[in-house]
């Protein structure tokens, strides 16, 4: 079907008051992202709907990156004709021609926005139905159970006629609540966590932690996979590469076996909230489910914040890892997560960690060390790669680039 143009509803912006622009100009500007290969489509904004001209770009696969959007209520293919009641009959017909196969039913659903319009929703009906059983033969009426529902929305600036309602992703417009830093680790839940946020409007960079040579080229490259899948919902993302294995070193050399895992986690905070810090972010994301591993419990969770006052979102924290999994099948990064690499979480990991871990004695075993510059020299160190989602082509920089 050679569509004209899409109509795009929007989700949760159409509760906002007088800054409601704000988030139409944020939600604009991510959908130009993500259709970037198509520039010849044009945006039109109203304040409570969009446009997509398409100007011969094709609608199909226009509507499956409009799906992963963030700020999307639905949306529908659409072809527009004047407010002439003629007009609209002709294009209703062209449409169901081409929809229409031998024993389908169909329906009329009109609605009409525009009060001035002469025939109210029960005319449209009528007019249009009826032109359509007369020129189509075969065609049936079913207003219970159409196989094609015809959709008439009469609006001040003109008719949108369309037969399909597709669901958007809901939630917020990515970039419209701010920025934070995603501790994005090889596994399952991170991912998870990082979709959940941008949901509600969050920009997210991602901080990997990867320690050659206990960690492969293969580990940093299913990170870099996962990131693309994540960029298919906020056009792009940047993502940091923090070289950790001298930190690592350090930890298991001078640390108590039962307490590395809470000192490992508390220097990637450390380095998290510094980068964070750097590009402007106001949180940092985790992974993390309650009860879900040793690390995860209240009393570590109380240990390894002690590093920094800067919030910390935890979007999984009430989920099973059953609703996690279900969650990572939808966004498609579950398979990947269960690539079989070794991660710098899974690596010089204790046989019995602390589940109850004392900030008090994580902070005197950490004493013996002198971590800043370790610190100093990852951070100096660390790579960051800017991922697109329309293409695989990935941009490197140095980190003292970008700030």
């Amino acid at each position: 079907m050679n569509y004209e143009r899409i109509l795009i509803r929007y989700g949760e912006i159409s509760t906002k008051g007088r800054n409601r622009y704000k988030f139409v100009d944020t939600l604009k500007s991510n959908i130009k992202s993500a259709l970037n290969e198509y520039p010849e489509i044009k945006i039109e904004s109203t304040r409570d709907r969009m446009f997509l001209l398409l100007n011969g770009a094709p609608a199909e696969d226009v509507c499956i990156k409009l799906e992963k959007i963030f700020g999307i209520q639905s949306f529908s293919p659409t072809v527009r004709t004047g407010l002439d009641i003629e007009e609209i009959k002709d294009a209703a017909l062209s449409l169901l021609k081409k929809l229409f196969s031998e024993g389908q039913t169909f329906k009329v659903s009109a609605r009409r926005s525009d009060k001035t319009f002469p025939y109210d929703t029960n005319e449209i009906n009528h007019e249009v139905g009826g032109h359509l059983l007369r020129n189509i033969e075969g065609l049936k009426v079913d207003v219970k159970k159409p196989d094609i529902n015809l959709i008439v929305e009469v609006r001040k600036e003109g008719v949108f006629l369309s037969s399909e309602v597709i669901k958007g992703n809901g939630g917020m417009p990515v970039g419209s609540s701010g920025k934070a830093m995603l501790m994005l680790s090889g596994g399952i839940d991170s991912p998870v966590a990082g979709y959940l946020t941008m949901k509600r409007g969050v920009e997210i960079e991602a901080v990997h932690f990867h320690s050659p040579p206990f960690t492969s080229e293969r580990a940093k490259q299913k990170v870099l996979d996962l990131s693309q899948k994540l960029a298919a919902f906020s056009g792009r993302v940047k993502v940091h590469i923090v070289p950790f294995t001298d930190i690592q070193q350090a930890i298991h050399q001078q640390v108590p076996e039962n307490y590395t895992m809470t000192s490992t986690r508390r220097m990637m905070l450390r380095l998290s909230d510094d980068i964070r810090e750097r590009g402007n972010g106001l949180a940092i994301v985790t992974g993390e489910s309650l009860g879900q591993v040793a690390s995860q419990t209240l009393e570590s969770m109380l240990a390894i914040n002690d590093v920094t006052n800067t919030p910390i979102l935890r979007p999984l924290i009430s989920m099973d890892k059953l609703e996690i999994i279900d969650i990572a099948k939808q966004i498609d990064t579950h398979e990947i997560s269960n690539l079989p690499y070794e991660d710098c979480c899974t690596i010089f990991t204790p046989s019995s960690p602390k589940t109850k871990p004392k900030k008090e004695k994580v902070q005197f075993y950490e004493s013996f060390v002198d971590f800043e510059p370790l610190i100093a020299e990852a951070l100096e160190k660390t790579e960051t790669i800017i991922i697109d989602a329309s293409s695989e082509i990935m941009e490197k920089t140095e980190i003292s680039d970008l700030f």
